[in-house]
């Protein structure tokens, strides 16, 4: 399930963002003064006219008449100003919140597919075992293997294999390698029926051993699950490629 001819690492599903934001200050002038040079000045005012020096006799003697001239009836009382009014309240006003935008749908996941949780998919293609009793895999990244129980058994392991990569290309199946348990897997029949599940387990397994493991693994017995098979540990060349399998067992969610 490797391409021969070179080391594979896994890709990281990970990733982040980064932003560059430039702060431009504006430089703002405001207030009444002139610059002169670079040194602020007030601005001039208007002028008052001279004044001339009183006559402090004069002053007095209008003093005395106007004293003369007054009675000794109490002035009237100083008008008070008219109280407040209060303001007529402002008519109330209800506030309706923005209806929120409608939830984005997740894309359509065309019939006789298989999705995994990072968003790979591969078309599913139907094998049978050959004489010497290997599971064919198609050489196209982008298809899958799919041997054992069908979708609607209430018993039986639902078997896809697919390459890790190939001739240089990543595959959709390179997200097993990030598998975890809980990771949400869904595969949609050719009649159009989605089937949901959810990885409960996930194991490595050398290739010289998968023979002793097969009928645990992928047995037409005991309750139904859908077991995920591509290429994993280190890459070693030859027949083989990898040295082990990734076998990713899901249930019904």
């Amino acid at each position: 399930m490797a391409r021969r001819g070179s080391r594979y690492a896994p890709p990281a599903f990970a990733g982040g963002a980064g932003a560059l934001v430039m702060l431009i200050g504006a430089l703002s002038l405001s207030g009444p003064s002139t610059v002169v040079e670079g040194i602020p000045y007030a601005a001039p005012g208007p002028v008052a006219a001279p004044q001339q020096k009183p006559d402090v006799r004069q002053a007095a003697e209008r003093s005395r008449a106007e004293l003369a001239g007054r009675t000794t009836a109490p002035a009237p009382p100083a008008a008070q100003p008219p109280a407040a009014q209060p303001s007529p309240a402002a008519p109330a006003t209800t506030l309706q919140a923005p209806a929120a935008p409608p939830a984005r749908q997740p894309a359509g996941q065309k019939p006789g597919t298989v999705r995994l949780a990072h968003g790979g998919t591969a078309t599913l293609v139907r094998q049978e075992l050959g004489p010497d009793a290997t599971l064919p895999v198609p050489t196209s990244l982008r298809e899958a293997t799919w041997w054992g129980a069908g979708l609607d058994s209430g018993t039986g392991a639902t078997v896809l294999a697919g390459h890790v990569n190939w001739r240089g290309q990543v595959g959709p199946f390179a997200e097993l390698w990030a598998a975890k348990v809980g990771d949400a897997v869904s595969v949609v029949g050719a009649d159009g029926r989605t089937y949901a599940y959810r990885i409960a387990k996930v194991d490595e397994v050398r290739k010289e051993g998968l023979p002793q493991r097969a009928e645990e693994l992928f047995g037409q017995t005991g309750p139904h699950r859908l077991v995920l098979v591509t290429c994993g540990g280190r890459w070693v060349g030859g027949h083989d490629g990898y040295e082990s399998n990734l076998v990713v067992t899901a249930v019904p969610a």
